[in-house]
Parts: structure tokens; C-alpha cells; sequence
């Protein structure tokens, strides 16, 4: 049995995981820049940013599925469903999900300063001052992509540090072993 301040903490922290998967997905989708010449670059145009935004609703997802366990243990300080599968669920969930935000987070991050990079330096190159309007552009767009990937990793580590947790829950909840 797991103590109140553990439920509570649980709950708080997938209502933060829950929070920060929404708010990369809204800006994922509003991540959208247009040219003076009228062409537009935005977020669908990379796959990277696709896997971010997919795993960030996955995320999203698994946390609102979630919730409601995790208020009724909060408040009754017991498993809507007594039996071992809750523990399970979340053991095995948690785990999954923490390594799928990680995993968003690494290709957001790396197509990201990849390409900022690249058009810094063909930018560089092409002799184009810091203040050119396309240049400015384009570097907004990747600064949010890049806000974006930090905000996944405030849900990477609340969904981090609730794996951790019910590693623990469970292994308290598993008195039998290999041994008996």
C-alpha cells in the first residue's frame, strides 16, 4: 500500500506530464512561418517534428487514461481495482511512455540544431546579415521547435520520476519472488 503523499505526488505529476504533452503539442501545430516570398515552413514539413508531436499526444493520451486511477487512489488511499493489474498497468505503461518522450525529445532536439546549424551556416555563406527577414524567420521557427522539445522534457521527467515510483509500488505490492 502506498502512503497519501505518494498518491498525491503521483497525481500531481501526471497532471504536469499531462500539461507539458499539450502544451508541446500546441505549439508544435502552431509552429508555422511564412516568406516574403509566400511560401510557408511549418512543422509538418519535417517527420522529426511529426514523432514529436505524435508522442507527445501518445503521452498525453496515456496520462488522461491515467487520471482517473490515480484521483480515486489519491483520495480513497487505495486501487480502484484491487487486484494486481493496476500495478502492473502502470509499471509496464510508465516505463513505455518514458522511453517513447525520450525518444521524441532526441529527434525533436536533433533535427532541430541540425538544420538551424545548417541554415545558419549557408546563411553564413551566403553572406546574409543577421537582420534579413528570411533568416529571422527561419530562425524562429527552429527557437520554438527547440521550446517545444524543452517542454517535453518536463513531461519526460515527471513521467521519469512516476516510472521510478511505480517500480517501487510495485515491487512492494509483488511480495512473491523467485524464491517464494
Amino acid at each position: 500500500m502506498v502512503s497519501k503523499p505518494v498518491a498525491h505526488s503521483m497525481l500531481l505529476l501526471r497532471i504536469v506530464a499531462l500539461a507539458a504533452s499539450a502544451v508541446t503539442v500546441a505549439i508544435l501545430v502552431t509552429d508555422k512561418v511564412n516568406f516574403n516570398d509566400g511560401t510557408s515552413l511549418t512543422f509538418r514539413d519535417f517527420n522529426s517534428y511529426w514523432y514529436e508531436l505524435v508522442v507527445a499526444a501518445i503521452a498525453g493520451a496515456y496520462c488522461i487514461v491515467q487520471l482517473p486511477f490515480a484521483i480515486y487512489h489519491s483520495v480513497h488511499g487505495k486501487r480502484f481495482i484491487r487486484n494486481q493489474v493496476l500495478p502492473e498497468f502502470d509499471f509496464h505503461g510508465d516505463k513505455v511512455i518514458t522511453y517513447l518522450v525520450a525518444s521524441g525529445i532526441g529527434a525533436g532536439f536533433a533535427v532541430t540544431l541540425e538544420f538551424k546549424k545548417f541554415f545558419d551556416r549557408l546563411f553564413d555563406l551566403a553572406g546574409t546579415p543577421k537582420k534579413d527577414p528570411t533568416r529571422s524567420t527561419t530562425d524562429k521557427f527552429f527557437v520554438r521547435a527547440i521550446i517545444a522539445s524543452s517542454v517535453l522534457i518536463v513531461a519526460f521527467l515527471a513521467m521519469a520520476i512516476v516510472s521510478a515510483i511505480s517500480s517501487i509500488n510495485r515491487s512492494k505490492s509483488k511480495s512473491k519472488g523467485i524464491f517464494g
